[in-house]
């Protein structure tokens, strides 16, 4: 299947190793995506309810999140984006290094669209990265974008 379009992705981790990994593996995508990066959720709720300094962001296609962030969790990130009306609908694979049985039930609870642990390989963490692009560039189909 031919790409058609680059997504629009949020990152939203804390370590800055695993976002430069993740940035750099979707880069090699063959229609990359367009990425932003927040490094807490506090910042991730900002960014996705244009509050400041983010009254300019793009509405993201699809929402990479990790759970152990500062300030405000990822699950509950993930609690509020899929309460709220209009963020709902927007894909959300959580992508943490926790393989606990717990966060992955409390994540689907919350309506993760996929949990996907992270590799401790690199060439595995990066084949993860373009795995999750590929399908919700290539196969899945998504709402519009609104913006």
């Amino acid at each position: 299947m031919m790409p058609t379009n680059g997504l629009q992705v949020l990152i939203v981790d804390d370590d800055d190793a695993d976002s430069m990994i993740i940035e750099q593996a979707l880069e090699t995508a063959p229609v990359p995506p367009v990425t932003s990066r927040v490094s807490d959720g506090q910042q991730a709720l900002d960014y996705l309810r244009r509050r400041p300094p983010y009254r300019e962001a793009v509405r993201p296609d699809l929402i990479l999140l990790d759970l152990n962030m500062p300030r405000i969790s990822g699950h509950e990130v993930l609690a509020q984006l899929k309460a709220d009306p209009d963020l709902c609908t927007i894909p959300v694979v959580v992508l943490s290094t926790s393989d606990d049985a717990t966060d992955i039930l409390t994540s689907y609870t919350r309506h993760a669209n996929a949990y996907v642990s992270k590799p401790f390989d690199l060439e595995s963490f990066e084949q993860v990265v373009h795995l999750i692009n590929r399908f919700y560039a290539d196969v899945a189909r998504r709402p519009s974008r609104r913006e």
